[in-house]
């Protein structure tokens, strides 16, 4: 059965909604409240983004929903302010020891996610679908730590 192109794209989406809406209900009831939004930008901040508009530039959204975003990540105890090592008049972000926990665990939810679907096609189908996509989008086809990759301009 042959799908159009507009097709294809959707069951890739749909593939990547399906993994990510599991993992969310997974990690609530592990007891994380947790978005996609929120894993990206500890991410980022994990990869160098100190403040918000270091935030925001890596996540191509504004500055002020950047401090949203801080705002809940400072909150929840997944991100810090510390002192800026160069600046003693700035403040930095860091992710902290409880917020790479919750990175940690997500990751363990798509292994999980990803043992399942092995079960489900077989462990050769599995890997061969792997290879194929790696083949059409490469082995790195998406860097949440990439400054603007949502955006596309990465």
């Amino acid at each position: 059965m042959s799908r159009s192109g507009a097709e294809l794209a959707l069951l890739l989406l749909g593939g990547y909604r399906r993994l990510v809406g599991v993992a969310i209900e997974e990690l609530a009831v592990r007891g994380y409240d947790v978005t996609p939004t929120h894993d990206y930008a500890m991410r980022a901040i994990d990869a160098g983004a100190s403040n918000a508009s270091d935030l925001g530039r890596r996540l191509a959204v504004s500055k002020q929903a950047a401090l949203r975003t801080i705002t809940v990540l400072v909150e929840r105890g997944w991100v810090e302010r510390a002192d800026d090592p160069v600046d003693g008049r700035r403040m930095v972000l860091r992710v902290s020891e409880e917020g790479h926990r919750v990175l940690a665990v997500g990751e363990q939810v798509f292994d999980d996610l990803r043992a399942q679907w092995e079960r489900r096609l077989g462990r050769d189908e599995l890997a061969h679908l792997e290879e194929l996509l790696a083949l059409l989008v490469g082995d790195d086809p998406v860097r949440p730590d990439a400054p603007g990759w949502i955006a596309g301009s990465v």
